[in-house]
């Protein structure tokens, strides 16, 4: 048990960085059975992880003491992955404030208290990089985490999500419970949910190109005027990083998950209507995208410095955009009908 209270997002030259081996271990993944907690429990399988709990929200409630009770008594885990969230893009963000801040500080608090009752041996807590100030320097280094208060759309679900590493550093300097604290960037891929009320940037332009060919649509609306500029990682990338987390980390030092690049959404309208054939052509696109300046654009600028995994984590990015945005669109091209997508 270690009393240093240096904050987390400053501790680095002595990081806890003793090894655990995940294969044999009985290990709780909230949000398994979703976009990015269905790669983790591929990957925890390939690692020799046998014994995965996987907790559905129809059975356990996590936002509630009594669901995540449930969970531990049922589990029994050694160690705990949170992935489970609450949260959508811009528009859901503004429509769910209260509760984005709840449910997610909910989770956070009882499933953190519970895994110091019951004594085990790792929590691995993702975070958000909706939690860095508005501001922030690019690309954003972990360091300036505390600089200032998040974009306001995406505050009350970044801030839960900050809370919950302050939590974790609590209990370890009281309690000696071991943790991890990841930061991903926007995550993309196959299996990405493209229902157009909640989802992120990337299947919802994917899906309104797709339909729009589809159906001999002449435009499309986005949502801001393209300026703002976003980084995003490829769902297996991500799935890697977390899990490398977990086998290395013991303290809940902040650390950045992305691929250290950036692209201004119009950019990104662009790859994307030319990659799924609406707008084959730089030339057609202007006469094809009608940008609807009175939603918001979000945070200016979002992109990752990511030397902090790779000094601790030994881990970096490896799949192309183009490539992955190339799997993702014939992902959902194959999977947009089936009953059980997320559409």
């Amino acid at each position: 048990m270690s009393t240093d209270f240096t904050p987390p997002h400053l501790r680095t030259e002595q990081a806890d960085t003793t090894p655990m081996d995940l294969a044999g271990k009985r290990v709780a993944v909230t949000g398994g059975a979703g976009f990015l907690g269905s790669v983790i429990v591929d990957k925890l399988r390939a690692r020799g992880v046998t014994d995965i709990f996987i907790p559905r929200r129809a059975e356990y409630d996590l936002t509630t003491e009594a669901g995540c009770t449930r969970l531990y008594t049922d589990a029994k885990p050694e160690v705990v992955i949170h992935l489970a969230a609450e949260v959508g893009g811009i528009g859901a963000n503004q429509q769910n404030p209260g509760r984005y801040f709840f449910a997610n500080m909910a989770m956070a608090m009882h499933l953190i208290e519970l895994a110091r009752k019951n004594n085990i041996q790792k929590f691995v807590q993702v975070g958000t990089i909706c939690a860095y100030p508005n501001h922030t320097p690019v690309p954003f280094k972990e360091e300036h985490l505390w600089d200032g208060y998040p974009e306001a759309t995406n505050a009350p679900y970044g801030v839960a999500k900050k809370a919950a590493m302050v939590m974790l550093d609590a209990y370890r300097m009281q309690y000696g419970l071991r943790s991890a604290y990841v930061l991903p960037v926007n995550l993309y891929g196959p299996n990405d949910n493209f229902n157009l009320n909640s989802s992120h940037v990337i299947p919802a332009l994917i899906r309104k190109c797709v339909e729009a060919l589809d159906a001999g649509a002449d435009t499309i609306e986005v949502w801001g005027t393209g300026s703002a500029s976003r980084e995003f990682l490829y769902v297996d990338d991500a799935a890697e990083g977390i899990i490398r987390a977990a086998e290395a980390m013991n303290e809940p030092i902040p650390i950045n998950i992305g691929a250290s690049f950036e692209i201004k959404i119009r950019d990104l309208v662009e790859l994307i209507a030319m990659l799924t054939g609406f707008a084959p052509s730089a030339a057609e696109l202007a006469s094809k995208i009608r940008w609807d300046s009175s939603k918001p654009d979000g945070q200016p600028r979002r992109c990752l410095d990511t030397g902090r995994a790779k000094k601790l984590l030994n881990w970096q990015a490896e799949v192309g955009f183009e490539e992955g945005l190339s799997r993702t669109i014939a992902w959902f091209r194959e999977h947009r009908t089936d009953p059980d997508a997320r559409m």
